[in-house]
């Protein structure tokens, strides 16, 4: 089924079921949805739940059983660009064209609803559990890898070498270790949730973690050449080291070329149903915004 599927269809599958996951307070003056909607819906890409839905299926699953862990995953993903944003970090007042979450509701609420979106995300295992979506023990085994993923060995950690390297020299290997943990440890953690959600062996998931650390590099190092090309964007403004500022335009698209290949190349263990997956990751390569 994921071949007939497209970006699009997947994408919108996770856009319709995205509001249901997000928690309703039980007194009003403790209601910050509208909050976590803003960020939410601010227009991403959705590679992260798209990634998640297509590994469901890819693995003989049924993608509307994953859209928990999906949305799980872009709850993260969006607490972590909340965070960013703050003066105390990348300090930017946009997001995706639109007034960061600091700007729109004062620094205190966004670290808020950044805590509430980290916070729910770990409720969705279990609230797929409840709705007979996943096993217990899938939940169990997704709850391991989102936290690793988005823990001291991931994310975050990525995001505390990020905030290092600010201002100073820094080599490639800084950027290879930044990045492995700041961007590609979530992709990771989508795509094998995707697995996990159809029940998938160990050795499929390893596969899948595979595809995803290669990608997660190849996927960075193109934003850092779209970003090149913004003299206002934080990375420029904060004279952070960048994969066309060490490397130069040239040997950074290269570079995410190659990358590309061996993610495709990882996805060889699961035949010809992958090539949907095949061409999203090309696709990735080469977009433009």
């Amino acid at each position: 089924m994921a071949d007939m599927m497209t970006v699009s269809d997947y994408a919108q599958m996770f856009e319709s079921s995205l509001p249901s996951f997000v928690p309703l307070a039980e007194h009003a003056k403790a209601d910050m949805r509208d909050m976590m909607l803003y960020s939410l819906e601010s227009g991403g890409k959705r590679v992260r739940p798209v990634l998640c839905l297509a590994f469901c299926e890819l693995c003989g699953g049924n993608a509307e059983n994953a859209l928990a862990f999906a949305a799980a995953v872009e709850f993260v993903h969006t607490y972590s660009l909340i965070h960013d944003d703050l003066p105390c970090m990348d300090n930017d007042d946009y997001r995706r064209g639109k007034l960061a979450s600091h700007k729109k509701y004062g620094e205190s609420n966004a670290l808020l609803a950044g805590d509430a979106l980290l916070t729910h995300a770990f409720s969705l295992f279990a609230q797929a559990v409840e709705q007979k979506k996943v096993s217990a023990d899938a939940a169990i085994k997704a709850v391991g890898v989102l936290a690793s993923c988005a823990g001291v060995n991931g994310m975050i950690g990525g995001q505390f070498v990020d905030l290092a390297m600010e201002n100073r020299e820094s080599t490639i290997d800084d950027l290879f270790l930044m990045d492995r943990y700041k961007t590609a440890a979530l992709i990771k953690a989508a795509c094998q949730l995707g697995c996990i959600a159809a029940d998938a062996s160990d050795e499929m998931i390893e596969k899948a973690g595979l595809f995803a650390e290669n990608l997660g590099i190849a996927f960075q190092i193109i934003d850092d050449l779209l970003d090149d090309e913004d003299e206002t964007s934080s990375d420029k403004v904060n004279n952070k080291a960048t994969y066309p500022a060490l490397l130069g335009e040239r040997q950074a698209r290269q570079l995410a070329e190659e990358y590309t290949k061996k993610a495709v190349e990882a996805l060889s263990a699961f035949g010809a149903r992958s090539s949907f997956l095949q061409t999203f990751a090309l696709q990735l390569v080469n977009r433009k915004v």
